[in-house]
C-alpha cells in the first residue's frame, strides 16, 4: 500500500514509513496470534506509527483493532491521534459498562485496568479482533490481558524493550523485536533536539534499593531533601539552566515540595505538580508552564509519559534511578524540536548518565531484549561511578582564576608520587591546599577577595577530598566531612599567611 499520502493532515516521515514496511512484512510472515515488539525512541512518533498501522490494518483485513494504554491521559491522546488518521474509535473507560454499539466501531482504545475488569465481569466482549496494540509495552500490567486475545496478533510498542520487572522478561511474551532508528540518527536528521549533558558529582551511599530494584522514595527524600543537595540543585540550575523553561524530576513528593520552596525563596517562578493534583489543577499548572517563558516545574514521575511540551529547554534529573526506561523517558521530555529550538540541556544530579551512558549513545536493543539479565547485572554500581567521576570547573568559575597559569591538581597522581617518596599520605592534601591558596591569592586584590574565591571552590574541594579518601581506602561519610571542614579551615589559614608574607 502507498504510504506517501497525508492522512487527515498527518504526514509520516521517511523513517516511520520504513518501520511500517518492516512491521507489516513481519505481520505477513508470522502466524496469527503471534506477538511482536517495536522499539522507537521517545519523541520518534510511536503513536503516529501505530495509528497508521491501525488504519492500514483495518482497511486491508476488515478486522478490529484494540489499542491498550496504562494511563487515562494516554487513552485520550491516542484516541485523538487515531481520529487524525481517519480512524473512528471508541474509548473504553470507567463510564463504559457495556459495548452495545460495538458494531459501529472498528477500533477501541482502552485502559488496561478498565478493560481487564470488564472482561472479567464478562460484560464486554469485542468480536472480530485481529490486532492488539500495546503502548508503553515494557509495563507488566498488560500481561494479564494476553489470555483474552490468544487468536489476535499483539504488537507491543516501547522506547525501551526492557521489562519493568526483572523476573518477567519481554522475550518470554514477544517473538521478535523490530528496532527503529537510534536517537543519534534522529538528531542527525533533524527529528530530535540535541542534548548538552552536565553531570554533578554526588555520593549516593545513603540511598537504598527497594524490592523492585530502584531507589526507595524514603531514602531519596532524605538525601535530596537535605540542605546541601537543595543548594547544589539551585547552583546547578544557575550555572547551566537559568532563564530557560525547566522541568525538574524528583523521586518523592516531599523532595518536590522542598525544591518548590527553595526556588520560590530564591525568587524564581516555579510550580509543583504531583499525582494528587486534580485534573483541573493539573491542566491549569501545565497551561501556565506552556505559556510562561522562564517557568520551572518540579514534579514526581507523573510527567514521564503522556506529557508533550516542546518548549522545554532544560531537564534536571534531581534523582537517581536504576531504570533505563525512566532515564530515557525523563530526558526525552526535552527532545522535541521547534523552528527556534534544536537543542536542550540536561543536568544530572543522580549519576544517571554515568550509569547508563549518554542519552544519545546507541544501545544494542536486540541484545538487551534477548539477554536482559546480562544487561542489568552489568549496570555500573554507585561506588564505581563515584571513583571514575572527574570534576570540571564551570567556565564562569574558571574565568575568576584567569591570572593563574595552571588551576589543575591531580590527587591520584600526587598520591602516587608521595607514596613513591615514602612520605605520609597527608602531604597530598597539604600540597592541594597550597595550590588552591596560591591561585586564590594570584587572582585577588586583598584577603577578603581571596576568601570569597576559596568559598567558590567548595565543589572542587569535596571532589579532591573524595579522591584522596579513595586512595587511602577510608571512604566513610563522617571522615570525608571532617576532612572537608579541615581542608577549608587550613585553606583560609594558608591564604592569610600568604598575604601576611606579601606585606
Amino acid at each position: 500500500m502507498e504510504l506517501q499520502k497525508e492522512v487527515a493532515g498527518k504526514k509520516l516521515y521517511d523513517y516511520q514509513k520504513e518501520d511500517l514496511e518492516k512491521i507489516f512484512t513481519e505481520l505477513a510472515k508470522l502466524p496469527e496470534g503471534s506477538n511482536i515488539l517495536y522499539q522507537l525512541p521517545t519523541g520518534g512518533g510511536k503513536t503516529v506509527v501505530f495509528s497508521e498501522i491501525t488504519r492500514r490494518y483495518i482497511e486491508t483485513t476488515k478486522k478490529k483493532v484494540v489499542v491498550l494504554t496504562h494511563r487515562i491521559e494516554l487513552s485520550f491522546q491516542t484516541s485523538r491521534m487515531l481520529h487524525g488518521f481517519g480512524v473512528s474509535n471508541k474509548i473504553i473507560n470507567s463510564d463504559v459498562k457495556e459495548l452495545n454499539d460495538q458494531d459501529e466501531y472498528m477500533c477501541f482504545v482502552a485502559m488496561v485496568e478498565t478493560l481487564n475488569n470488564r472482561l472479567q465481569e464478562e460484560k464486554v466482549k469485542i468480536n472480530n479482533i485481529g490486532l492488539v496494540i500495546i503502548d508503553e509495552a515494557h509495563y507488566n500490567s498488560f500481561r494479564k490481558l494476553f489470555k483474552y486475545f490468544e487468536h489476535a496478533t499483539i504488537l507491543g510498542v516501547t522506547a525501551t524493550p526492557l521489562s519493568s520487572n526483572i523476573k518477567l522478561p519481554m522475550k518470554d511474551h514477544y517473538k521478535k523485536l523490530i528496532v527503529g532508528k537510534s536517537i543519534k540518527s534522529l538528531i542527525a536528521n533533524g527529528y530530535l533536539a540535541k542534548a548538552d549533558l552536565y553531570s554533578y558529582d554526588v555520593s549516593l551511599k545513603s540511598l537504598k534499593l527497594g524490592i523492585h530494584g530502584d531507589y526507595t522514595v524514603k531514602s531519596s527524600d532524605e538525601f535530596y531533601g537535605n540542605h546541601n543537595m537543595l543548594g547544589k540543585l539551585v547552583t546547578a540550575y544557575e550555572e547551566v539552566a537559568k532563564g530557560t523553561k525547566t522541568l525538574i524530576f524528583n523521586n518523592g513528593i516531599n523532595t518536590s515540595f522542598y525544591v518548590y520552596e527553595t526556588f520560590k525563596k530564591a525568587g524564581y517562578d516555579i510550580r509543583h505538580l504531583d499525582n494528587r493534583n486534580t485534573a483541573s489543577e493539573r491542566r491549569e499548572i501545565l497551561d501556565w508552564f506552556a505559556q510562561t517563558p522562564n517557568a520551572i516545574l518540579t514534579s514526581v514521575s507523573i510527567l514521564t509519559t503522556g506529557f508533550d511540551e516542546p518548549t522545554v529547554e532544560s531537564i534536571i534529573l534531581n534523582r537517581a534511578t536504576r531504570s533505563l526506561t525512566l532515564y530515557f523517558q525523563m530526558i526525552g521530555r526535552g527532545s522535541r524540536i521547534l523552528p527556534n529550538k534544536n537543542g536542550f540541556k540536561v543536568i544530572d544530579l543522580g549519576n544517571n548518565i554515568a550509569r547508563f551512558g549518554p542519552w544519545d549513545e546507541p544501545l544494542d536493543w536486540q541484545e538487551i531484549f534477548h539477554f536482559p539479565d546480562f544487561y542489568l547485572e552489568n549496570i555500573k554500581n554507585d561506588e564505581e561511578i563515584e571513583k571514575e567521576f572527574i570534576y570540571e570547573m564551570p567556565d564562569e568559575l574558571k574565568a575568576k582564576f584567569a591570572k593563574s597559569e595552571n588551576i589543575d591538581f591531580d590527587v591520584k597522581e600526587e598520591y602516587k608520587k608521595v607514596f613513591e617518596e615514602g612520605k605520609k599520605s597527608k602531604l597530598v592534601l597539604e600540597r592541594s591546599i597550597e595550590q588552591h591558596a596560591q591561585i586564590c591569592v594570584e587572582n585577588s586584590e586583598d584577603i577578603f577577595d581571596a576568601r570569597i574565591l576559596a568559598k567558590a571552590l567548595k565543589e572542587e574541594i569535596a571532589f579532591r577530598v573524595k579522591q584522596y579518601s579513595y586512595c587511602i581506602m577510608n571512604n566513610t561519610k563522617n571522615y570525608k566531612e571532617w576532612l572537608e571542614e579541615d581542608y577549608e579551615r587550613k585553606l583560609r589559614s594558608r591564604i592569610s599567611k600568604k598575604f601576611a608574607q606579601q606585606m
